[in-house]
């Protein structure tokens, strides 16, 4: 992954990145008190923002936090950030934490105030090897806590079947639990079978993912009949495409899981016409004022 980019926003400031300091007593730091944000930037616009913040919002809410900035205020945040970081395609990471207290409480105090951290990278277009060869794809036990619909900043499940991915030079861990599909370590995933796109169910035990959202509406838009429901893990092995859906490399094909091909074992015409699909919608929205677009 490309280095991130210089410049980087702490609580209501923009600094270097280099020198952006937090407190060692930021409950982020001590005890994963805290939710992020992924945004993808496309042409120095902020792409799918009202989900991406409505996420956000829901995910502070969730923990029993209000959102430290309006729409509005996050709009004016990104675009500044993404201009002194040189415009063009980027991704901007938020953090916003329950903020930092005087000792390590497991309960904290009230009225603490947040602290907010917003940086940018480079965005990398979709690799030709890809388009034409797809990515690996292993698949790992769910560790994690019982509450994956909140995008928290406590990761390490997700970072352990990461690693185990990597390990074994794959793209990704396709976790299963109790028998059943759940998601990426850091991915949505969908399957086609039959010419069918098929999700498990949003609930607790995955994040409602943006970018699988945008899927299942494009998949709507050009006729590709799609299914809500519980797949099972034999599913997997059924499928005739697997799909991951990431913020910043949007969906991409995977064709081969723990070693084996998936269908033909190259791209299939499901995730074809929905990267079409994707590309055509990222272009007819570019501008549009980000508060707008759906």
């Amino acid at each position: 992954m490309a280095a991130p980019l210089p410049i980087a926003w702490l609580n209501g400031e923009f600094v270097p990145l280099a020198e952006a300091r937090i407190s060692p007593l930021d409950r982020g730091f001590l005890f994963a008190d805290a939710v992020y944000e992924v945004l993808p930037v496309y042409d120095g616009r902020p792409f799918l923002f009202n989900a991406h913040i409505g996420r956000l919002e829901r995910s502070l809410a969730a923990i029993g936090m209000a959102s430290p900035l309006r729409r509005d205020e996050w709009i004016t945040l990104f675009d500044e950030l993404i201009a002194r970081n040189g415009g063009g395609n980027q991704f901007v990471y938020v953090q916003v934490s329950r903020g930092a207290e005087f000792g390590r409480n497991h309960a904290p105090n009230a009225g603490l105030l947040p602290t907010v951290f917003a940086m940018a990278s480079p965005l990398a277009p979709l690799e030709d090897a890809v388009r034409a060869s797809g990515v690996t794809a292993v698949t790992h036990v769910d560790e994690r806590w019982k509450r994956c619909d909140i995008k928290s900043t406590s990761l390490l499940p997700n970072i352990l079947a990461k690693g185990a991915a990597a390990r074994a030079d794959a793209t990704e861990a396709i976790l299963l639990a109790d028998g059943f599909l759940r998601e990426g370590s850091s991915s949505a995933v969908l399957l086609v079978r039959n010419g069918v796109l098929c999700a498990p169910p949003e609930g607790p035990e995955i994040l409602p993912s943006t970018t699988r959202a945008l899927a299942l509406t494009l998949a709507e838009r050009v006729g590709i009949p799609q299914r809500i429901e519980a797949l099972p893990e034999s599913a997997l092995w059924q499928a005739d495409e697997v799909l991951l859906g990431f913020a910043t490399r949007g969906v991409l094909p995977v064709c081969r899981v723990d070693g084996r091909p998936v269908g033909c074992g190259v791209p299939g015409p499901i995730w074809s016409r929905l990267q079409a699909a994707f590309e055509a919608y990222r272009d007819a929205v570019a501008r549009l004022p980000v508060d707008q677009e759906a």
